[in-house]
């Protein structure tokens, strides 16, 4: 395991289904920007990097190159920044393009400004024109200032993380299992990045439990009576935790570990006389209390 991945975690996923234009797209980086904001976290610390295949298409077509390539290539040129700009030549001429096609393939997507990339493509190319009106989109929501054109992934400023999140668009995706193909976009959001980033900028809040009642039975047969007692205590808003088939001693250290503030105690000669046993656990306190009147 390296720092930010882990074997498991939590994942957000926000799919667009059935929007063929570019406000998808402006509408799912809002919801990114909105969740760094409420975390704390601004543009500086965080920018999201934003491309199109289809201006790898309109390269290929500059070269005319034919279609079936495409994937081939896209999988090539999605090693840029974790190969060397050789050892991507070398792929690219080993699929049979030009050193003049690899030249201007590698070149095109070097490009980290949007009015360079129009300059070479051309303003009608439809790559160039949702870009244009994507940044555009960008400007009126208020979160221009957090992309940039360049790759395809979320990444911190400092390049010291792996990519927080990524997505895209995936329009021919659903033929792929049978079904009729309907534009999509979305993407995929990892809980494990993130903290990391939040635990480096001291941004995670505090996420320790807080458990208001321990409510243990002492004996198997009052395991019922416990629950009740459960029930009676969520529904007058407490937070209650029903502990059984451990050792009383067990019960007090994790009352303690998880700071609750009560134990409640079933046993037997109290629930004969309608009470149970209730421990204070920051002032020691301990008395009976009738089941009718525990609060």
């Amino acid at each position: 395991m390296t720092r930010g991945r882990r074997r498991e975690h939590y994942q957000w996923n926000m799919d667009i289904f059935g929007v063929p234009k570019v406000r998808a797209e402006a509408e799912l980086l809002h919801a990114i920007v909105l969740l760094f904001q409420r975390l704390g976290i601004t543009s500086s610390d965080v920018g999201i990097r934003v491309s199109s295949r289809k201006v790898l298409q309109a390269v290929l077509n500059m070269y005319s190159i034919p279609d079936h390539l495409f994937t081939q290539v896209c999988v090539i040129v999605d090693k840029l920044g974790k190969m060397t700009r050789e050892e991507i030549e070398k792929e690219l001429v080993s699929t049979g393009l030009s050193s003049e096609a690899v030249q201007g393939i590698i070149d095109v997507l070097s490009i980290k400004s949007l009015s360079k990339l129009e300059e070479v493509l051309g303003s009608d190319v439809e790559a160039v024109a949702d870009l244009k009106k994507l940044f555009s989109f960008a400007e009126q929501y208020g979160y221009a200032d957090w992309i940039c054109f360049d790759a395809s992934v979320a990444f911190d400023r400092e390049g010291k993380l792996r990519a927080i999140c990524g997505g895209g668009r995936y329009d021919r995706l659903l033929s792929t299992f049978g079904s009729e193909d309907i534009p999509a976009c979305g993407f995929g959001f990892g809980d494990a990045v993130i903290v990391e980033l939040l635990k480096e900028k001291g941004l995670l809040p505090d996420m320790s439990r807080q458990i208001d009642d321990i409510v243990f039975p002492l004996d198997e047969e009052l395991e019922g009576p416990a629950s009740s007692i459960a029930s009676s205590l969520r529904k007058k808003g407490r937070s209650v935790e029903l502990v059984e088939d451990k050792r009383l001693k067990w019960v007090f250290k994790h009352a303690e570990r998880i700071n609750a503030s009560r134990l409640i105690l079933v046993g037997n000669s109290e629930w004969e006389r309608g009470m149970v046993r209730v421990k204070v656990l920051s002032t020691r306190e301990e008395f009976e209390v009738k089941t009718s009147e525990l609060e």
